[in-house]
């Protein structure tokens, strides 16, 4: 596959500053070094600059297209064997190492958040992670097991929050035992010359073939979990008394769901705040670890 240049080895021309240098060298917010020049290579690619401005439209015609058509159609149809090896299948012959890397560390990274959730709640909450090692996991459903396992957590928790007559609240010292970097490198990744598709494009191209062979029900679920982000967030927070950084999170206001159409464009800021937060938690649990070993041997 043929290296596109490095916005790092771009030389800093006062009179035309390349942005994305620009974005890679700020650190006003949180999040993992290579995760960020993985980001931003990707969205510095000729796929996104040249093919996303055609994509989006059409992709977002073929979400009404098919909502159209799915109203003729058995409601309980649903394909998702199919749907997952065909993504694998994309995933693996179409799509940018860079974005490879960052769909198979989101599943990583939602599960170690959920687990610290748990850990840190006052009551036991069942968790199911999800970590995939390769590109070919993808097959067994991986997406909508992530979504299901979102709102089933939700569920558990605070059924068991009230049955319990107990809260989330802050934490002194809270266990992060579980939050380290997916064991996945970038350099693993499919780089054929026909791996050209930047993540945002991906997405905005999977959304209608979600649509397409799941059920109503199954991406209305998908998409309207992308609000649950400020949930996850308020969790959190809580747990660490740190409000401050809910002002990262773009998909908020669960109770109002928004349109299915601007899924691809949510799903991209939800996979972002994700690494975010988990780079936050990342970050404090250095501290904590550097905290024990400074303290001195009782």
């Amino acid at each position: 596959m043929r290296r596109e240049p490095d916005f790092l080895d771009q030389a800093h021309d006062p009179r035309d500053p390349n942005p994305w240098l620009a974005m890679y060298l700020d650190r006003s917010t949180p999040i993992d070094d290579a995760v960020k020049h993985a980001w931003l290579a990707d969205s510095s690619s000729r796929s996104r600059q040249y093919l996303l401005p055609f994509i989006r439209p059409f992709a977002r015609t073929m979400i009404v297209l098919i909502q159209v058509f799915k109203v003729f159609t058995p409601r309980k149809l649903a394909f998702s064997r199919a749907l997952h090896r065909l993504l694998a299948w994309g995933m693996e012959n179409f799509i940018r190492p860079e974005a490879n890397w960052l769909i198979l560390r989101h599943f990583h990274l939602g599960s170690q958040i959920l687990e610290f959730i748990a850990r840190n709640a006052p009551v036991a909450v069942a968790t199911n992670p999800l970590r995939p090692e390769k590109i070919a996991d993808v097959r067994e459903e991986l997406f909508l097991i992530h979504d299901l396992n979102l709102y089933n957590f939700i569920i558990r928790l605070n059924k068991t929050l009230q049955d319990e007559g107990r809260q989330l609240e802050y934490v002194e010292r809270p266990n992060l035992s579980m939050i380290r970097q997916p064991p996945l490198r970038l350099e693993d990744m499919p780089r054929q010359r026909r791996n050209f598709l930047d993540l945002q494009s991906s997405i905005e191209l999977f959304t209608p073939i979600y649509q397409l062979l799941l059920t109503d029900s199954d991406f209305w679920r998908a998409t309207n979990s992308l609000q649950l982000d400020e949930t996850i967030g308020l969790y959190a927070a809580t747990l660490l008394d740190a409000h401050d950084h809910l002002v990262l999170l773009n998909n908020r206001h669960p109770l109002v769901p928004m349109s299915t159409l601007r899924a691809g464009f949510r799903l991209t800021l939800h996979g972002l705040s994700t690494e975010m937060l988990h780079d936050f938690l990342m970050r404090m649990r250095a501290r904590q670890d550097q905290s024990a070993l400074a303290a001195p041997a009782s």
